[in-house]
């Protein structure tokens, strides 16, 4: 790994976790029985990347534990055996785990997180998980990235941090990362603020990344 770059870092919704489509069948599921739908564009444009408790305040004006409950439960239902977890990420994650410490920073709840890693059978690869549980600011502050950093013992600067959106981009850039954007679930322009675009995270790209 390059001097200037100590650890890892991955988002987990749409990042880690190929799981963007899954979270908006279900918010959109969730949202219609609530009375208030959305439809699958405004799940993307408005509410992806933020935590419950925003997109709640955003959408009904008011956040709701029971609600934020449900959803987790629906989602865990449909990603308990860590499918969204593909082999090309699994690789990936496991050669940069073997040259230096690997975190997940996230918007998500701890137990949503927990029910893929261990379905998708990573957690020996990482050091440190940081969710919505572990923050009182969720992205597009830095809390979550500047917690994950003294965590690990490093400086923000030293993480190199993967995201999938534009409020995670802004959360990284803030706390002073180098940021990889994941174009698939926004397309490049709403990630225009990260260091390098790039349409899949694979072997290839962490082998250039760590030992160029």
């Amino acid at each position: 790994m390059t001097s200037t770059l100590q650890a890892v870092v991955f988002d987990f919704n749409g990042t880690l976790s190929d799981d963007e489509p899954v979270l908006a069948r279900v918010y959109q599921e969730l949202f219609a029985e609530l009375g208030r739908p959305i439809t699958e564009a405004e799940y993307y444009d408005e509410l992806a990347g933020h935590t419950d408790e925003e997109m709640l305040i955003r959408w009904f004006g008011a956040s709701n534990d029971a609600w934020i409950a449900e959803r987790i439960n629906r989602y865990n239902v449909l990603a308990a055996d860590g499918s969204t977890v593909d082999e090309e990420m699994r690789a990936a994650l496991r050669f940069a785990a073997g040259r230096a410490p690997v975190a997940i920073v996230s918007a998500a709840a701890r137990r949503e997180i927990d029910v893929v890693v261990d379905g998708a059978g990573i957690r020996d690869a990482l050091t440190l998980i940081v969710s919505q549980d572990d923050v009182t600011n969720g992205k597009p502050d830095p809390e979550c990235y500047l917690t994950a950093a003294r965590l690990l013992g490093v400086e923000p600067s030293a993480l190199l941090v993967f995201e999938d959106t534009d409020v995670g981009v802004a959360a990284a850039k803030a706390a002073g990362a180098r940021v990889i954007g994941l174009t698939r679930t926004l397309g490049a322009a709403r990630l225009a603020a990260a260091d390098e675009l790039v349409e899949r995270i694979d072997l290839p790209l962490l082998e250039r990344l760590l030992c160029s």
